[in-house]
């Protein structure tokens, strides 16, 4: 059965998309995304935009909401992929290498690429081999209460603020806060694109290139000293509070009103703003100093990927460039999925968007000379470490089961149990 939410996206994409269905149509294919009634909007515009320009052509479009990964799994085993859908960067290299997306590289000349952030197509390839296109860039973030901080008199995170003045800046404001459950942010101990980061700019990664972990226990120990000394001051929020974090934004300790700066990815910038009710801003995570490395680096919000078993494929190719590459695409995508990879249409979106869309842009330029290489293809077993260990491991912490130590030789035992080594 359909949840609501889902049934109404879905009715809006078929509204949109089937509109001119009564025209006959020498090719009908099937494109496939996750999102809600807003995306779905979005997407079945470009869609028909995509139907006017390419006779015919037919798309009949197909949403879900969480159990997209459920479907689209039966859909590989049955061999019933749509020609075009959606992957997103933690299961993208699972389903390549499971041979449910096909190889790219032989639609170079329908797919144009001139014009993407630079790099942008290295996101999309697995084992050498393209095969998927990314739609937009994210970029890990820190999303901010301007107003709060400033009323409580403590600095704003800048590009530049180490993790230790952050520290500072979340302990004084927890001490002008005046409430005892209002804090800065979030215990960031559980998130792993935040631990992802700050092992990059120690010059680790959180995966190997082979699947392994990338980090030792030292840096894990390190990592979790940081928030449990955090914590123990005031400068984030409670165990109890944290727990109740379910990995998104309608959960995150900033939307319950018990912080005020959430780690996030920069096209969630409208979403905490809406759900805190606060015009939120948007900046870079810490650093370990201000001269070294952000640890940052491009990641695509989602990807288009093509099916093996796609009887048109050169189409679906040819929709795909034009999802990415065509101005009045771009205009009615927006920044929904994140910053469009086409700079030229960046530039077009961001001059011509609301003011978040705006900032999202210009955050996103400013990494540019910033940002270092992609991480490794992510490995089977990624969500479960990341999901579950990580965020189990570091509730253990907050609630003073055990100690960062121990936390650290967690963390790794289950790691290695996971991924081997």
């Amino acid at each position: 059965m359909l949840r609501r939410r889902e049934f109404i996206a879905t009715a809006i994409a078929a509204a949109i998309i089937d509109s001119q269905g009564a025209r006959a149509a020498e090719e009908a294919l099937r494109v496939f995304w996750w999102g809600n009634p807003d995306r779905a909007k979005r997407t079945g515009e470009v869609i028909k935009q995509f139907e006017t320009t390419t006779p015919r052509v037919k798309f009949t479009g197909q949403v879900a909401t969480s159990d997209y990964w459920v479907k689209l799994s039966t859909m590989v085993a049955g061999r019933n992929v749509p020609d075009v859908f959606a992957l997103e960067p933690v299961t993208f290299a699972d389903y390549s290498r499971r041979g449910a997306t096909l190889e790219l590289a032989q639609f170079k000349g329908i797919i144009r690429s001139q014009d993407f952030s630079p790099g942008a197509l290295e996101l999309g390839t697995v084992d050498g081999k393209l095969t998927g296109v990314p739609t937009s860039l994210n970029a890990a973030a820190l999303i901010v209460d301007r107003a709060a901080l400033e009323k409580a008199g403590v600095a704003i995170p800048t590009a530049s603020t180490t993790w230790e003045e952050f520290k500072t800046i979340c302990t004084e404001f927890k001490k002008a806060s005046g409430s005892p459950n209002r804090f800065a942010v979030g215990n960031g101990a559980r998130y792993s694109f935040v631990f992802e980061n700050w092992l990059r700019q120690r010059g680790n990664t959180l995966f190997t290139q082979d699947g392994h972990l990338g980090f030792e226990e030292d840096d894990a120990a390190e990592w979790f000293n940081y928030w449990d000394q955090l914590a123990k001051a005031g400068g984030c929020v409670t165990a109890d509070i944290q727990a109740l974090d379910k990995g998104n934004i309608e959960t995150n300790p900033v939307a319950s009103g018990n912080a005020v700066m959430a780690f996030a990815y920069s096209n969630q910038l409208a979403g905490y703003g809406a759900l805190a009710k606060s015009e939120m801003s948007i900046g870079a995570l810490p650093v370990q100093s201000a001269a070294g490395p952000s640890g940052l680096f491009y990641r695509p919000s989602t990807l288009w990927s093509i099916s093996p078993w796609s009887k048109s494929p050169e189409t679906a190719a040819k929709f795909i460039d034009f999802f990415v590459n065509d101005a009045g695409a771009g205009h009615a995508l927006g920044t929904e999925r994140g910053v469009p990879v086409n700079t030229k249409i960046q530039s077009a979106v961001g001059a011509a968007g609301d003011k978040v869309s705006k900032q999202t842009v210009d955050y996103i330029v400013s990494l540019k000379e910033r940002v270092g290489p992609y991480p490794p293809a992510i490995p089977i077993g990624a969500a479960e470490f990341s999901q579950q260990v990580l965020t189990a491991t570091a509730d253990s912490l907050a609630f003073e089961q055990i100690t960062p130590s121990e936390a650290a030789k967690q963390l790794m035992s289950e790691g290695k149990r996971i991924f081997g080594g």
